[in-house]
């Protein structure tokens, strides 16, 4: 009998689901990016805490001592496991966020949007405000606020078009006479689209920009729209 013959079950098997859930990662992705965001999140969850949970079994199987003479085979089975691991520990060791995917610089009185509805297919997020999710965002995200700029009209709108071109944002609705930017953005491997309003008003010395950042799908923006607002303000601020 040779030495693959010789392998415990539990350690093959371990092996195998680790290769498996490795394969879920990509299709959860496309499936996600096919539109059904829904499965190929569940998927990505599956995948994730799957990969997770081989990862301490494995652990545990390394320190049994009925295990000892297979403890590389072991270890080489459960690396299939460790991106999917890596997601995990990643996703729950950055800041908490709470489930909301509306936000905004102005909770007063937040940028409307215009045509926007007319892109977001059926089933998307609405756009309505709601005064729960805006309580939220003020204890979690105090940072975000208006942006005043010395500037002129003309120059504060210039610039915000230009800055949003150059996050790679799409514009698909401007007026300068309102002020009023649109845009979307597409993440960069789910590919999920979150919908941009920008503000252009004149203020005292100068403009006061405004942002709201909605996601098109889904409950929670895991901070997402928080940290495109805070991408467009720098980038605003930097000198063009």
């Amino acid at each position: 009998m040779n030495q693959q013959d010789k392998t415990p079950g539990l350690v093959k098997w371990t092996g195998y689901l680790a290769l498996t859930l490795l394969l879920v990662l990509p299709l959860s992705v496309l499936t996600v990016r096919s539109g059904a965001w829904q499965q190929g999140l569940l998927l990505y969850a599956i995948a994730a805490f799957g990969s997770a949970l081989l990862v301490i079994l494995s652990f545990i199987l390394l320190l049994l001592p009925r295990f000892a003479s297979w403890r590389k085979a072991i270890a080489l089975r459960a690396l299939p496991a460790l991106p999917g691991a890596a997601m995990l520990v990643m996703l729950f060791s950055g800041p908490t966020s709470p489930r909301i995917h509306d936000i905004t610089t102005d909770t007063a009185n937040p940028p409307t949007f215009i045509v926007a509805e007319q892109r977001r297919g059926a089933g998307s997020n609405s756009l309505e405000i709601d005064q729960d999710v805006i309580l939220l965002q003020q204890e979690a995200y105090p940072d975000i606020q208006s942006l005043a700029s010395d500037q002129s009209f003309d120059q504060a709108f210039s610039r915000a078009l230009q800055v949003a071109t150059d996050l790679g944002w799409e514009v698909y609705h401007q007026d300068r006479n309102a002020g009023v930017i649109e845009a979307v953005d597409t993440t960069a491997i789910m590919a999920f689209k979150d919908d941009i309003a920008i503000r252009v008003r004149t203020g005292a010395g100068g403009t006061v920009v405004d942002l709201r950042s909605v996601s098109r799908v889904g409950e929670g923006d895991i901070g997402a729209n928080a940290q495109r607002i805070r991408d467009f303000i720098a980038a605003f601020q930097q000198q063009g």
